[in-house]
Formats: C-alpha cells, sequence, structure tokens
C-alpha cells in the first residue's frame, strides 16, 4: 500500500460517484411544466448532465425553440429552489463506491470531490446519502468564484482541479469523471484522468480522451495503478 502511485484521487460526481440522473430529471421537468414547454423524458437528462444544471435546462428549452434571456433566468431560479428540496429522492452511489473510496483511505490516499454541481447541492446530497466524512474536500461548480468573463470557474477549466490539489495537501493526483468536462479539465491540470465508461457520458468513452476507461468502480484501483 506504501507505494500507491497517487497521493490524492479525485471524484467527479454526477454519474461518476453518485446516479442521480432521475432527480435531476425530475427537477429539469419541474421547471419545463412551469415554463409551458413538453416534459422530457427522465432517461434523457443523462445527455444533458456534465455541465451543470444551467446547460441541462437550457439544451432542453433551446430543443423545444428557446425563450427570452430573462424568463429564462427566472425559470432556472424555479428550478434550482425544486431542487433544493429534491436532490436525493432517487440518488444513489454507484455500486462499489463506498468500497473503493474506503479502500482508497485504507492506502492512504485522500480523495475529494470536484463537480460543476453547485458546492451546496453536492454537500447536501453527500450528507443525505451518508457519504460525505470520506472527502476531504467538495469544490462545486461555483466553488471557485467567477472569471473575467463573468462564468463561474468550473469545469473545463484546471482550477477547481489544482484547488482540490491543494486542499489535499499536495503530491500526485489522478481524478475520474465522465465527459469531456472531466477530461478536459484533468488535461490542462496536467493530472492524470480514468473516464468511467458506466457514468452519462457525452462521447463514447474511449472516445474522451482519458488516460484509462472502467466499466465499474471496482475497477478503479487497478487502473489507477497501471498509470
Amino acid at each position: 500500500m506504501a507505494d500507491f502511485p497517487f497521493a490524492v484521487v479525485g471524484f467527479d460526481l454526477d454519474g461518476t460517484l453518485l446516479d442521480t440522473f432521475r432527480d435531476l430529471g425530475t427537477a429539469v421537468n419541474h421547471a419545463l411544466e412551469i415554463g409551458g414547454f413538453d416534459l422530457v423524458p427522465i432517461d434523457s437528462s443523462k445527455d444533458l448532465i456534465g455541465g451543470g444544471a444551467k446547460i441541462m435546462l437550457q439544451r432542453a428549452v433551446d430543443a423545444q425553440g428557446g425563450m427570452p434571456e430573462d424568463d429564462f433566468r427566472a425559470l432556472y431560479k424555479q428550478m434550482l429552489a425544486y431542487y433544493a428540496d429534491h436532490n436525493a429522492v432517487h440518488s444513489a452511489p454507484y455500486p462499489h463506491a463506498r468500497e473503493v473510496v474506503a479502500d482508497l483511505a485504507a492506502r492512504g490516499v485522500t480523495v475529494a470531490v470536484v463537480t460543476n454541481k453547485f458546492e451546496d447541492f453536492a454537500r447536501s446530497i453527500l450528507t443525505q446519502l451518508d457519504f460525505i466524512a470520506p472527502f476531504e474536500t467538495v469544490i462545486g461548480g461555483n466553488s471557485m468564484g467567477k472569471g473575467l468573463d463573468g462564468r463561474y470557474l468550473s469545469k473545463p477549466h484546471p482550477d477547481p482541479l489544482i484547488e482540490a490539489q491543494r486542499r489535499c495537501g499536495g503530491g500526485t493526483m489522478a481524478f475520474i469523471g465522465d465527459s469531456t468536462y472531466d477530461v478536459n479539465a484533468a488535461k490542462a491540470a496536467g493530472i492524470p484522468v480514468i473516464a468511467a465508461a458506466y457514468g452519462y457520458c457525452d462521447k463514447p468513452p474511449h472516445d474522451l480522451g482519458a488516460d484509462a476507461v472502467i466499466d465499474s468502480l471496482a475497477d478503479l484501483i487497478p487502473a489507477l495503478e497501471t498509470l
């Protein structure tokens, strides 16, 4: 265990550590109904996750003709309010998630969550699932503030991963995620990255450009040992 190659391992949340699409899809449909749009199949939310809740709703609205920016902003706030109260109804850790996190901790590895979900939501869900204690830090899509362009410094920007590495004491770090946002952020930060093929991948898993691909979290530690 002493020669494990990484001191820090970071996890994306949605589609990597937790299966959350049902709650996210329900929140999108809640907003669409308020806005007078057709509801979308809950399963389709898997195709929208990655860039955060705002992009999820924007894509769903745009697919039905769009709406004025001010109206969209108000609808988005209603979606967030609903999600705040219903974000862990169906969400659950993926198989082997708890075990692999515990195994990493037993090896002396510090673990972190880096997600584009707002930090309060991420912490709320992990707390409700009794799964927040193992993580040294949780960095959300709004944790790093906004850049000069007024947008949050979230993935694919490298800063959230660099900050997670710093908060976890530095040292070698690897990251696991299921989207181009994750892979591009890790590459920009100079951090090896593993793609979660079981997640909500926005490209075929082997086309994401990750250093390795796993079909289950049970495969994570062997994959890390080969990087």
